[in-house]
């Protein structure tokens, strides 16, 4: 084998791996399920804690992604945070649909839950969601089941 036909190979090679690189890149980033914006409708939920939610991350129900989180900003009155969904115009939702930031796993990415109400009335463009449940922060978990136990040990020894 000549020396130019061996680089021919190893820059094949090379190219190959950075595609599947790439490839891996998107699938890990969401990048490669997307919504077309125009068939999708907007609805906000107002949480005290988003945890790790990102933009971009599924909203899901029963399991199945119907939308993505296409913003989120701090309300300067309320501080709570706002969360902006995209949601796909092939679901319809009931009006007293409930929201909560949910884990894939134990360590998993968050994404929002979907758990429909049975009013009659559907969401439509622009509903502000009644009914959302924060995200579960672990630390804090940690730290209260932490205090209870201290709070427990100096209260017995009386």
């Amino acid at each position: 084998m000549n020396r130019t036909l061996m680089d021919l190979w190893v820059g094949i090679f090379v190219v190959a791996g950075l595609g599947a690189i790439l490839v891996l890149a998107l699938r890990v980033g969401n990048a490669s399920a997307t919504f077309d914006v125009s068939d999708t409708y907007t609805v906000y939920g107002d949480f005290e804690n988003i945890g790790g939610l990102k933009v971009r991350a599924p909203v899901k129900s029963a399991g199945v992604v119907v939308g993505r989180v296409a913003n989120i900003q701090l309300n300067a009155q309320t501080y709570k945070a706002r969360a902006t969904l995209a949601i796909d115009k092939r679901y319809q939702f009931p009006a007293d649909t409930s929201a909560a930031i949910l884990t894939a796993g134990l360590l998993g990415e968050q994404y929002i839950g979907f758990d429909a109400g049975g009013d009659t009335a559907n969401l439509e463009q622009g509903s502000v969601l009644q009914i959302t449940q924060s995200a579960i922060v672990l630390e804090k978990l940690i730290s209260q089941f932490l205090y209870n136990k201290a709070a427990e040990g100096s209260g017995g020894d009386k």
